[in-house]
């Protein structure tokens, strides 16, 4: 086997894990994901299309009653393929306002709406008729442009299939090309660009091909100059695909890299989140209930609930100085300064204190201590986003899974104490207040 063979087999493995990774978005997705359905067919019909270029398939094929029965079934399956990518060019940049003036763009892909499905059945009525008529199919073929070089028969069909491909290439680089432009988000930049120098690859490989046989009517090509040729344009191919399949999926693997981000910080939260809903069971919207069970609700995104969560544990938080002792926060910095004393990390000090409060703030509800007057929280902190707020929850909730029962209770009696010896008290084990 040779290399690029090798290459064809493992081109056409991306882009077939492409599609099935892609499929349940699309068939299965909301909206927004359905729009996506004519991108994701675009995948299954390049998937096929590759197969049917890989060695066994091809030559299998090829050797069947219907011969050099490879070739016409890759340009039925890339038609329907180049068809998909259309239509979603077409969904994705066709919609405009009707009020103003429409952009180029805009106007670009509602011609290619009125245009490309009868393109498209016209090419596909087109290239059987041509196939079964005046392509030589005498003998079977393994390359098929190499091995019908200089073949006015095989020139036309070839012409008829490259030249549709060529546009489809050129109206989808100009489009992505628009888009990459106007893209803010890095990875989706990335992306755009990686699919719109397939796209230009595209066009420089079927212009190349299409030279190449007519010239080959007028000069008859050497068999080694026809096979070198044939080799160096499918391998530019192969780079085609795998720039297109990586570069589409950039954004989606983007986004599922965020998902798994927020099923993590769900998994890190749960906990915490978990026993504040417990104390306070008429706070949360239903019960708290198992990790597993709250992330298979799927009629929540994870991101509406990661927000939830964070917005439960501040409020249960607020709740919380209501049973709080005055003095807890003193004690809980001082409990935290202990803990973290000549740790690697000094920023660890501050999460650390919040898990010390909260922990004795439920010990102390825990008791059913009446509510008073709300007691000081530990040092405010101002989050960027909301982002960096779950960020630094998850990393309390982190520490208060270290800290023991034990612990809990004496930063709990150190605050009493504290509260006992009036203000300005300094807490136990600790004559000096640390700040963060």
């Amino acid at each position: 086997m040779s290399t690029l063979d090798l290459a064809g087999y493992l081109v056409a493995v991306l882009m077939t894990a492409v599609a099935l990774w892609r499929m349940p978005a699309a068939l299965w997705g909301d909206e927004e994901d359905r729009r996506r359905r004519a991108l994701w067919g675009c995948y299954a019909g390049f998937a096929a299309a590759l197969w049917t270029k890989t060695e066994i398939v091809r030559t299998t094929l090829n050797d069947s009653p219907v011969t050099d029965l490879a070739v016409l079934i890759k340009h039925y399956t890339a038609t329907i393929a180049i068809l998909a990518i259309l239509s979603y060019i077409v969904a994705i940049y066709g919609r405009y306002s009707d009020r103003g003036a429409v952009p180029r763009h805009v106007r670009f892909a509602r011609l290619v709406q009125r245009i490309a499905a009868k393109a498209s059945v016209a090419t596909l009525i087109l290239l059987t008729v041509l196939f079964f008529t005046v392509v030589d199919r005498s003998v079977p073929s393994d390359r098929f442009v190499s091995d019908h070089a200089g073949q006015p028969g095989a020139t036309l069909y070839m012409t008829v299939f490259y030249v549709y491909l060529g546009a489809a290439s050129a109206v989808c680089a100009y489009q992505w090309k628009l888009a990459t432009a106007d893209a803010t988000a890095r990875h989706l930049r990335v992306g755009l660009s990686m699919m719109t120098a397939a796209m230009f690859i595209g066009v420089a490989y079927t212009a190349s091909r299409t030279v190449f046989m007519w010239v080959s009517v007028v000069d008859q090509p050497s068999v080694e100059f026809a096979d070198t040729f044939d080799k160096v344009t499918e391998a530019g191919q192969v780079l085609l695909f795998v720039l297109f399949a990586v570069g589409a999926s950039l954004p989606a693997f983007s986004t599922g890299l965020r998902r798994a981000r927020l099923w993590r910080a769900q998994a890190r939260l749960h906990p915490l989140w978990r026993e504040l809903m417990t104390a306070f069971p008429e706070q949360p919207f239903a019960p708290p209930a198992s990790l597993l069970r709250e992330v298979t609700r799927f009629d929540t995104p994870a991101d509406l609930r990661v927000d939830r969560w964070s917005a439960d544990i501040a409020d249960a938080v607020e709740k919380l100085r209501h049973y709080a002792p005055e003095h807890l926060a003193d004690a809980a910095r001082a409990a935290a300064a202990e803990d973290t004393a000549g740790a690697a990390d000094p920023d660890e000090r501050g999460p650390r204190t919040d898990a010390h409060w909260i922990r004795a703030a439920l010990a102390a509800h825990a008791e059913g201590v009446p509510a008073g007057a709300a007691a000081p929280a530990t040092d405010p902190r101002q989050a960027e986003d909301q982002e960096g707020e779950v960020a630094w929850l998850v990393r309390v909730a982190a520490a208060c899974r270290t800290i023991p029962a034990a612990r809990t209770t004496a930063v709990l009696a150190a605050a009493r104490a504290g509260e006992t010896a009036g203000p300005g008290a300094a807490t136990p084990n600790s004559p000096e207040q640390p700040t963060r």
